[in-house]
């Protein structure tokens, strides 16, 4: 990890950058002269274009070649326009497409979203979506999605700008422009992956017209964070965009005693090579660390020593020793070359690689069972016993990522085709610490509600060797044919390579633990649309993902290996609509997946171990049906909202265990929804009062499973967030101040459950983390 003067040193330097490409991009770039010009209506946060004559082609994305002519009017201040609704997507191979010619759920949440929530991480986002929950691994800021009760993979399910990334590293909002999240199965289009759907994540751009914003705030107890965000073009016709964009962020967290700092720098450029050829160049460093937050708390296998779980602490009081916690920091290196052949043809390459590296120094509290551990204590009264251990987990991943798609359209007769042939993969390493440097510390037992651990010491880890690998690589054609205005059929098909290698611990070499070659994953669709407004579709998929592999435990008959690959399924029907600035839509859908457990095996069938013998397999299906919906944009004048409820039925199905038979997925909620309101004061007002906006959002979780035999629940809870913001000109620059409350009524609630077994499986042991207390926040920003 580099210490405070390097990061300040490299803060420094690209501050000297900034300011001297801001000077230098003194004259707004002109647009680029082409036959045929793209006409772009700029707003603070999106931009609509129209194409004359014809619709673009998938490949290019809007803005990506820079044919643009700016049309500026009076120029608001970002995210005062609160544009909720998304009308365009990105599907990977498909490149962008209306909303309304995707036959799929796809949920968003736009940048004006980000903005006028104040949100701090990537995972704040993930409220605002029904059907995503969150497993939070170590802290809010760091955790696994999950959607439509599926728990999505470290990196198959994770993507920016269309290539993967890690899941399970703390991302800034400041970094990105919006989150897109394509609800079900996608491994015809993405390969392998579990079917938890696509979290995409969208990379802010190089700006048109020239953007300098500085944004200064501060969260409840007081974390100081200062944001600067500077964006433009130079030289004849803006042939070279940047955007640099820097955060700092250094105080105290959300209870006292705790500490948390966020360092960002990135810089986004698009070198215009003509008026056909673009390169994208993106690069960041993000240092995230934090101390005394709380953790999270184990369920044993033999319960909590009665019928329910304790009530959530509240986190406003620590509930660990000063020194847990973690080092995070992620760098990130992105390039993509875009090309128009002809008006019909285009090709689009990139390629992405990643390290994100950890250390961790936590501690883990386990609730009581009523046994001798704890001196007959229980959990369900809130009683847990707490460890310090130097873990020897995963603490660095590294990603390579690509992209190669080609697509074009063709006719045959009065039919259009939009085609697309390509490939798209990653691979992954993993690297552990040899082993522990310090001792397992014993901490002692305490209560919830008391007073927290403040012994031990940081405990602390030595080496590192590459613990595993994973290859996917997938080959992709699709079609798109449209009949006529009202009818057409999508289709897009995979084939998937796969090599999994994994090593015993240190000292022994990887070794393969699964291979697969050409495993295939189709998907279609049929939509019609009764008016253009409109559509109707059915589609149905199946997709393959890698199978987990099991620990190292000589308790397994089969450790350190990868089940066989896994086939998804799904069927799905749903059904869109868009009127004047509102969005909506329903869809309904059946999914299907390999379930793994450990199941008793005979003593003798390879097992070290004398007794207790287990094999670890695919024992049943998960098996979830459900309905969710979603509306979005402008409602009534000045009232935009965004907002939706997933009705889930999450079990296990035909399960080895009967014991487990037909139990509820543990952490899938039954009952998701959210309401994000914000209404802006009419102009009818007058000058003062119609900058001022108010909002508030309402957050419902339903009672969610603990464990796999569904003998404790979470129980339901309700969030709400307030939040108002003024925006005004000052100097001839537009300003906004926002202030907001979140958790305003400081409920104490369990926010995160998962099992604690490999990925995509459940276990017998559970983890829960509790949620954020009452949090205030508050931010000026300014545009220059």
């Amino acid at each position: 990890m580099p210490d405070r003067f390097q990061t300040a040193f490299a803060t420094g330097t690209l501050s000297a950058f900034l300011l001297t490409t801001s000077a230098l991009a003194a004259t707004p770039a002109q647009h680029r002269a082409t036959g045929k010009p793209t006409v772009t209506k700029t707003s603070s946060s999106a931009t609509e274009k129209t194409t004359p004559n014809r619709t673009p082609i998938a490949g290019i994305l809007d803005g990506s070649n820079g044919e643009t002519v700016n049309v500026h009017g009076h120029h608001a201040a970002d995210g005062t326009g609160a544009k909720y609704m998304n009308k365009i997507v990105y599907l990977g191979p498909l490149g962008n497409r209306d909303t309304l010619d995707t036959p799929y759920s796809v949920m968003g949440v736009t940048h004006d979203v980000v903005v006028n929530q104040q949100i701090r991480n990537l995972n704040d986002m993930a409220q605002y979506l029904p059907s995503v929950q969150l497993e939070i691994r170590g802290d809010p800021n760091t955790s696994r999605p999950q959607s439509r009760g599926f728990e999505s993979d470290v990196v198959a399910n994770s993507r920016l700008d269309g290539l993967n990334v890690v899941s399970t590293t703390p991302y800034p909002a400041e970094w990105v422009d919006n989150l897109q999240v394509l609800n079900g199965l996608a491994g015809a289009m993405y390969g392998p992956q579990n079917p938890a759907g696509v979290f995409e994540y969208t990379l802010k751009r190089p700006t048109d017209r020239r953007t300098e914003r500085l944004s200064v705030g501060v969260d409840s107890i007081g974390t100081p964070t200062v944001n600067g965000d500077i964006s433009g073009r130079l030289g004849r016709n803006g042939w070279f965009g940047y955007r640099l964009n820097m955060l700092h962020a250094d105080g105290t967290a959300y209870t006292q005693g705790s500490s948390m700092r966020r360092e960002m720098v990135s810089g986004d450029f698009d070198f215009h090579i003509d008026d056909k050829t673009v390169i994208e160049i993106d690069a960041s460093h993000y240092t995230y660390d934090q101390r005394g937050s709380a953790p999270g708390f184990g369920i044993l296998a033999t319960g909590v020593g009665g019928n329910k779980l304790p009530e959530a602490p509240d986190l406003g009081r620590r509930l660990a020793p000063e020194w847990s916690g973690y080092n995070m920091e992620t760098n990130t290196f992105l390039a993509k070359i875009r090309h128009q052949i002809n008006k019909d043809w285009s090709f689009t390459l990139g390629g992405l690689y990643q390290d994100a590296a950890r250390q961790a120094f936590g501690v883990a509290d386990t609730l009581c069972d009523g046994g001798t551990t704890c001196s007959g204590l229980r959990g369900s009264d809130g009683w847990f016993s707490s460890r310090a251990t130097a873990t020897t987990t995963a603490n660095d991943f590294r990603v390579g990522s690509n992209m190669a798609y080609f697509n074009g359209r063709v006719y045959t007769g009065p039919v259009k085709h939009d085609l697309v042939i390509g490939t798209n993969g990653y691979m992954m390493g993993n690297y552990n610490p040899t082993g522990a440097t310090t001792a397992a510390q014993n901490l002692g037992i305490h209560n919830l509600y008391g007073a927290s651990p403040s012994g031990g010491t940081q405990p602390y880890y030595h080496g590192r060797y590459k613990s595993s690998s994973v290859t996917s690589q997938s080959f992709i054609i699709g079609d798109t044919i449209t009949l006529n205005k009202h009818w057409s059929i999508m289709g897009t098909l995979a084939w998937s390579w796969i090599d999994q290698q994994s090593a015993l611990n240190a000292k022994s070499p990887l070794r393969d633990t699964f291979q697969t070659s050409a495993a295939f994953s189709p998907t279609t669709s049929l939509m019609y649309k009764p008016t253009d407004n409109q559509t109707i579709y059915f589609t149905y998929g199946r997709s393959v993902e890698a199978g987990p592999v099991t620990p190292n435990n000589a308790s397994y008959t089969n450790t350190n290996m990868a089940l066989p690959i896994a086939h998804s399924e799904e069927y799905e029907v749903g059904y869109k609509l868009r009127y004047k600035k509102m969005q909506f839509n329903v869809a309904g859908f059946r999914m299907t997946s390999p379930y793994a457990m450990y199941v008793a095996a005979a003593n003798g069938t390879g097992c070290a171990a004398a007794s207790n013998c287990q094999t670890y397999q695919y024992g049943g299906t998960q098996r979830n049906y459900g309905v969710e919906a979603q509306i979005s944009g402008e409602v009534l004048p000045n009232l935009s909202v965004l907002a939706g409820m997933t009705w889930l039925d999450a079990e296990l199905v035909h399960a080895a265990s009967p014991a487990l038979n037909n139990k509820e997925i543990v952490g899938a909620a039954p009952l998701q929804a959210n309401m994000l309101l914000d209404y802006r004061l009419p102009a009818s007002f007058g000058s003062f009062a119609s900058g001022w906006a108010f909002n508030a959002n309402v957050h419902y979780m339903g009672n969610r499973a603990a464990n796999v035999t569904n003998t404790l629940h979470t129980g339901s809870y309700t969030t709400l967030e307030l939040g108002t913001r003024y925006a005004f000109r000052a100097a001839k620059f537009p300003w906004v101040v926002r202030f907001g409350v979140s958790n305003v009524t400081n409920e104490r609630y369990w926010a995160s459950v998962f099992t604690g077994a490999p990925s995509g499986t459940s276990g017998a042991a559970s983890t829960l983390y509790a949620g954020l207390p009452r949090v205030y926040h508050f931010t000026l920003s300014a545009e220059f």
